[in-house]
């Protein structure tokens, strides 16, 4: 084949996608992909409800239809690919997804739903075998640091702010190339598939004008499975430039040694990561304060310039609602928590609510711009109706890396979306399942659960 030869960086990364072994990994890093995985599987839950996940099932099992994958909680029959589009779009329906600030994106949305659909998955493209739940894991932690280094070096290099999908797809080929045993050819050209086909979508139209686009998840996670199935089958398409680039190769130097799972961080609330700090803020007056809602005459909110670009005040549907600031601020004060019911249906129509986000005053503050995107922080105050000014000081997104949540508040999360899913005794063995994958011999177990 007349391809270029081999960046100085590229056999190592090819090396670590197929070699990494469980006994590499430090427990802590261990730990957090178990974490990941159990959030993830939970937000898939709450994603069903959503419109977007009914759509994309209906056109998945019509357009890719196949025998290699069900659909989740359908059974219906599809293509590898075809499930990669369909369960990554319903897990980046609610916006509670575990998120990188480095990256200014999401990287279990597209590698999880892979990472499960791909497991029996054998060299020829059928399903047939079988892995450990160690192995899975393994493969986890190897997606998670793929994905991270290729999304730093794409907002690197390129001019804009992409989705999460352009940098994702290296991530989900990489998981096939280590599934189907891809020669380190093969995967190279993988990875340059995915690479070229990625979604390089830009995400602040979706801020400005937000719709079921999204965060282009789904399609990343698409286009790095079919990446590796076509390179399985003689298509190339080295190199991929956020690999293999002499500029880039310091994102890639310490493989092996420092892990990515290490800067992913939770949601709390079921919003852009950008309007967390914001809902935070507003919540802690009211906690502190006893304040009711009937007292409130005007809430100021100074944050960072891209978080002001979140200021839908009356959604008129959910995506709209999850993209926005004013309004979830408003749902959260009403509700006192800020899941799939306060962002959806009958909710968005609540009159008090949305008189509420209306009284909200959104501007730039330059101590949160000039912070991000290291930290996403604001400084929320509230104006009574009888003459007094509360503060919430500056208030950060929680959950973040160095004040992440306890095990107990994830179990709680997990348990709060899929108990009104699939009920508590299905929520149980799933959360069995995630939480002691590591120590299975079967991974399939996962499959089953989500497909019976």
């Amino acid at each position: 084949m007349n391809v270029s030869p081999l960046s100085s960086t590229a056999p190592s990364i090819i090396e670590y996608i197929h070699d990494l072994k469980w006994s590499d990994i430090p427990d802590h890093v261990k730990h957090q992909a178990t974490r990941c995985l159990l959030d993830t599987v939970g937000v898939f839950y709450g994603g069903t409800y959503t419109d977007l996940a009914k759509i994309i099932y209906d056109f998945a099992a019509v357009a890719y239809g196949g025998n290699q994958a069900k659909l989740w909680l359908d059974g219906r029959p599809v293509s590898l690919p075809g499930a990669a589009l369909a369960h990554g779009m319903t897990i980046d329906a609610l916006d509670l997804h575990d998120s990188c600030k480095e990256v200014k994106g999401h990287v279990g949305v597209a590698v999880v739903p892979v990472l499960i659909d791909s497991i029996g998955l054998l060299s020829d493209g059928s399903i047939g075998s079988d892995i450990s739940g160690e192995e899975f894991m393994t493969s986890m932690v190897m997606s998670y640091d793929i994905a991270t280094r290729a999304g730093m070096a794409l907002h690197g290099t390129a001019c804009d702010y992409h989705t999460s999908g352009a940098w994702s797809a290296l991530a989900c080929a990489a998981i096939l190339a280590r599934r189907m045993g891809l020669s380190h050819e093969q995967t190279r050209h993988a990875l340059g598939i995915a690479e070229y086909h990625g979604p390089r979508s830009q995400m602040m139209r979706c801020i400005d004008y937000p719709t079921m686009l999204k965060d282009g998840s789904g399609y990343g996670a698409m286009a790095g499975v079919s990446a590796a199935m076509m390179a399985a089958g003689g298509f190339t398409g080295a190199p991929a430039i956020t690999v293999e680039g002499e500029d880039v190769a310091h994102y890639w130097d310490s493989l092996g040694s420092e892990w990515m799972l290490d800067l992913q961080c939770f949601k709390k609330y079921a919003v852009c990561y950008w309007a967390q700090a914001s809902v935070d803020g507003a919540l802690k007056i009211q906690k502190e304060h006893d304040l009711a809602i009937d007292e409130i005459e005007r809430i100021n909110i100074g944050t960072f310039h891209n978080a002001v670009r979140l200021a839908v005040r009356r959604p008129e549907d959910t995506e709209k609602a999850q993209y926005a600031l004013p309004y979830p601020v408003a749902a959260a004060l009403s509700y006192g928590r800020l899941d799939w019911n306060e962002l959806s249906g009958e909710t968005l129509k609540n009159e008090a609510v949305l008189q509420l986000a209306d009284r909200i005053n959104l501007f730039e503050e330059k101590e949160c711009d000039d912070a991000f995107p290291a930290e996403r922080r604001a400084k929320v105050s509230i104006e009574t109706k009888d003459g007094r000014h509360l503060h919430a000081g500056t208030t950060f997104a929680p959950w973040q890396p160095h004040n992440p949540p306890t095990d107990d508040e994830l179990l709680n999360k997990f348990r709060s979306l899929a108990n009104d899913r699939v009920g508590p005794a299905a929520s149980q063995q799933m959360e069995d399942v995630c939480w002691n994958m590591h120590e299975l011999d079967s991974a399939k177990i996962i499959q089953e659960l989500l497909t019976q």
